[in-house]
């Protein structure tokens, strides 16, 4: 039998969401009667906005005729899309990219877990803690790590711990690191970088010659003005980061799958004997390898999010959601809990009561309240005693689950 890549075998036993979802099911089955608001996952529960419902019947209808058929699309997305992008998300804030730099895929998982394969497997990894498991996931696949050690960190990474105590903002690495995972607004704690903050991260990575890898799935989300929603916004920022965005937070196309990530042309890394190599280059060999890209419809789909229209209804969703957050956040602080987020993101992060460990709040509310959140310490041991819970459910269901957790605590 062929032998396997061990690095499998230094992962923790489950992935986060799937334990979340192990344990919730076992409830359902050993109570078949409960009604369970699931606030864990972070799936959006508006419908999709009608101009992008339009456009897919448009494009499918044309998938209909020999005419207006399309098949096999560029490997890095239609530039009637990436023109949309480079032109709104971009453009709008003076940053100037081109289509070349922006690559089209099929999930910001996707990309959160890929794009690592750029690196040599030997590059050292700084990861933000708590962070998005993926980040860490795929480079012990990749063989950059030992299996974690008793607090969960994985023995080669340079952790980046956020906590209440220092505001959520890591400090920068105290050795030379080679790839740096940052994610703003944040994924799972709700919090924001400032400009002055991002601006220390670009100007470290400049000096160590590392690569940031800004995860900006949630920038839709950002209320205060003062907040850059690119990493692109700071200056230096395109000869040492690699931003990724989503649509599927903003635009509720977490059933489509959708997003994009942009590799600007500076960016460069380095063969062992010194050598510069352009990442978008090598990104762009990997992505004509391995992808086709997302379907036609689909990204019909995305292009229709930059009409007037499509503009207007996903403001209008990311309001909805932005309210359950406000919902959420006044209601856990009035029943006695400490409570981060929720102001420029999706997020809520919890402080869990004295002594009670992340899973045992998470077992306490599913069989208690019949509440699913994402117990703080899958996401890293710097989430040890938090826990998170999203604005993603319904109107109903936000304010029911806030009740809900209001009454088991006064119970």
């Amino acid at each position: 039998m062929p032998r396997i890549n061990e690095a499998f075998l230094n992962l923790q036993a489950s992935y986060l969401f799937a334990e979340v979802k192990r344990r919730s099911q076992a409830y359902r089955e050993a109570h078949p009667d409960a009604r369970l608001i699931d606030l864990g996952i972070g799936d959006v529960t508006l419908p999709l906005p009608p101009a992008v419902v339009r456009a897919l019947e448009v494009a499918v209808g044309e998938q209909a005729s020999a005419e207006t058929l399309k098949g096999y699309g560029p490997y890095i997305g239609y530039e009637f899309l990436r023109g949309e992008i480079a032109a709104h998300d971009f453009g709008a804030r003076d940053v100037k990219l081109g289509a070349d730099e922006i690559f089209v895929s099929d999930g910001g998982k996707s990309d959160a877990a890929n794009i690592q394969e750029l690196f040599a497997q030997d590059s050292v990894v700084a990861l933000m803690d708590p962070a998005y498991p993926v980040y860490a996931d795929a480079n012990v696949m990749a063989g950059r790590s030992r299996p974690a050690d008793s607090t969960g960190r994985y023995a080669d990474f340079v952790y980046l711990p956020c906590t209440a105590e220092n505001d959520f903002q890591p400090a920068l690495p105290d050795r030379h690191v080679d790839l740096i995972y940052l994610c703003y607004p944040n994924n799972p704690t709700g919090a924001v970088m400032t400009r002055g903050a991002l601006g220390r991260w670009v100007d470290y990575a400049r000096a160590h010659e590392a690569v940031i890898v800004y995860d900006a799935a949630y920038e839709a989300y950002i209320r205060d003005s003062d907040i850059p929603h690119s990493i692109y916004e700071i200056e230096g920022a395109r000869e040492v980061a690699i931003e990724s965005r989503s649509f599927s937070k903003s635009a509720g196309f977490t059933g489509l799958r959708m997003a994009y990530t942009v590799v600007p042309r500076e960016a460069q890394g380095r063969t062992a004997d010194g050598r510069a190599v352009s990442l978008n280059q090598l990104w762009l060999r990997r992505q004509s390898t391995k992808s086709n890209g997302p379907p036609y419809v689909i990204q019909r789909a995305a292009a229709a999010v930059y009409t007037p229209e499509g503009q207007q209804q996903v403001r209008a969703l990311i309001d909805h959601y932005m309210e359950n957050a406000r919902i959420i956040r006044a209601g856990l602080e009035a029943a006695g809990l400490t409570v981060y987020g929720g102001r420029n993101a999706p997020y809520i992060w919890i402080r869990t009561p004295a002594g009670v460990s992340s899973w045992d709040f998470f077992d306490r509310l599913l069989a208690e309240a019949q509440v699913i959140g994402v117990p703080g310490s899958g996401f890293g041991p710097s989430g040890e005693g938090y826990f998170r819970v999203t604005a993603f459910g319904s109107r109903a269901q936000s304010a029911e689950a806030v009740e809900r957790i209001a009454a088991r605590l006064r119970g």
